[in-house]
């Protein structure tokens, strides 16, 4: 037992001292290597790109656009995957597009959340949501199995379209080419907008699309618009408790720090990998240029409103649930502009 007390202590003292020194989003933190790490200096343009009139994205279909929306009919069941928080399997539609199927809480805020993103100027995978769907040959799912019903129905699913091209590796929010940069600035800020409190460097990926196109975007955006915080307060897809957080955190010297909770519950510090991954998660919404908020703030407040509800519309939410969300959402747009 004295034994088993002194492993604890160690485990805990290695964590407060991992933690004691702050971590700035601009201190250079080695990220796992990725195959574009010895390839040229690269572009802005695989991080953001200027979506033009704003007005004219249609924020309903999403990046994909309506001409790439799944086919009608019914799916083909190909493999479940195991990786994850969520229920994942991927589907063929009747045209022979490979989709990955998501079911659960992050279903509708990973649809609504890639569509915010887009319009900002940001690569996103092209999502859809849809109500229920029609698998064929489809097995009992190791995970998800109470959102089937008979004759393999589905309920509140979103697909992710499969696009042609190589994963390059993930990236770190504080080792990566556009460190310093508005552009990566405003991406750090969005992910405090929508209260994204799953952070980790698993969830950015480097997708290789040809030796020319390369893009840097968060591939994971399930942990939205709900409560940030640890494994007991925080929450995703929740309009009532997303209104309800804050924003701001403070604004001194010319830069601004955002609310974003992250930091595990204090037992956690026996796993000290973890404790650390999620305690440094906070400092990617931590100082942060005031110039690089507002330009942030420019670029959505040239949203309609009709523009911002219809994330939440094609994500399947209520009226009452689309009103709140959008409502937060121009709010904390307001804010930016004004700092």
């Amino acid at each position: 037992m004295a034994r088993a007390f002194r492993i604890l202590s160690a485990y805990s003292l290695a964590a407060a001292l991992a933690l004691s020194a702050p971590i700035r989003a601009h201190e250079s933190i080695p990220a796992k290597p990725s195959k574009t790490a010895k390839s040229a200096p690269v572009r802005i343009s695989a991080l953001w790109r200027d979506r033009g009139n704003a007005q004219a994205v249609n924020l309903f279909y999403g990046p994909g656009g309506k001409e790439h929306q799944p086919a009608a009919g019914t799916f083909t069941f190909v493999k479940e995957d195991i990786n994850g928080g969520s229920p994942k399997f991927d589907v063929i539609d009747s045209h022979g597009v490979r989709w990955k199927a998501k079911l659960g809480d992050e279903a509708k805020s990973e649809t609504a959340a890639t569509r915010l993103l887009w319009a900002a100027g940001y690569y996103t995978d092209e999502d859809y949501y849809l109500p229920h769907i029609r698998v064929n040959s489809l097995p009992d799912l190791k995970r998800g199995q109470q959102f089937v019903s008979a004759n393999g129905v589905i309920h509140a699913v979103r697909l992710e379209r499969k696009i042609k091209g190589e994963k390059g590796g993930n990236w770190s929010w504080f080792d990566n080419p556009f460190v310093g940069t508005r552009e990566l600035d405003g991406l750090r800020i969005l992910m405090t907008l929508i209260n994204n409190w799953d952070l980790k460097e698993i969830n950015n990926s480097i997708y290789v699309r040809n030796a020319r196109d390369v893009q840097y975007a968060v591939s994971d955006l399930g942990a939205t618009f709900g409560q940030t915080g640890n494994t007991f307060t925080r929450s995703k897809s929740d309009p009532i408790e997303y209104s309800q957080t804050k924003f701001v955190q403070k604004v001194t010297s010319g830069h601004v720090d955002f609310h974003l909770k992250s930091r595990p519950f204090f037992l956690s510090t026996f796993d000290v990998p973890y404790y650390v991954e999620r305690t440094r998660m906070q400092q990617v919404a931590k100082d942060i240029p005031v110039e690089h908020a507002r330009w942030l703030g420019k670029l959505l407040g040239r949203l309609t409103d009709r523009q911002v509800r219809d994330c939440f519309r094609a994500a399947g939410y209520s009226p009452q649930e689309v009103e709140l969300s959008a409502a937060t959402v121009r709010e904390r747009i307001d804010i930016l502009s004004h700092l």
